[in-house]
């Protein structure tokens, strides 16, 4: 849970800026890849990303700008990563200009639960990272670039000059 908000602002603009590396690598094509045939898709889970950003502030009284809630996943990689943007950068703005450091023990209901708004900051980003994991595994198997976000990608350890793990 997040007791600072500044704490909580450089850890979102790292998360930022993760995200849209790795939404830069996704294709048209590869937004209806799925493990499974009732799975969710590359492009189903790189537009909740948008969507539940907004969902959740929307929730905690915060005028987030980006896509409606109910809003279809566009058809290209390029509109998702666009309302990603919007969506994660007017969450900043937002929690930076209307949240105080004093506030973040504030209770407020998200889901029908009771949250402190610090555990939504905290789940904000690790619902983001969940499906961030989910996404790599797709971008995988679609023939995609994965890129490093907590470490380097497997493809990326040659650049280092060091041998991939095993």
């Amino acid at each position: 849970m997040y007791r600072s908000v500044e704490d909580f602002v450089a850890d979102w603009k790292y998360e930022i800026d993760a995200t849209e590396t790795l939404l830069r690598e996704l294709t048209d094509k590869s937004l209806s890849r799925k493990v499974y045939r009732k799975g969710r898709t590359l492009g189903y889970l790189a537009w909740h990303l948008a969507i539940a950003i907004v969902d959740m502030l929307t929730q905690a009284g915060l005028n987030v700008e980006g896509p409606a809630l109910d809003a279809e996943a566009p058809e290209t990689a390029d509109e998702i990563r666009i309302a990603y943007a919007a969506a994660s950068s007017s969450a900043l703005r937002m929690i930076s200009k209307k949240w105080l450091d004093s506030e973040l023990d504030t209770e407020i209901t998200i889901y029908g639960e009771s949250w402190k708004r610090g555990k939504l900051l905290s789940v904000l980003i690790l619902h983001q990272v969940h499906h961030r994991g989910q996404m790599t595994v797709l971008m995988r198997q679609a023939g995609l670039k994965v890129t490093g976000i907590y470490g380097p990608a497997k493809e990326e350890w040659s650049s280092m000059g060091m041998l991939p793990m095993k």
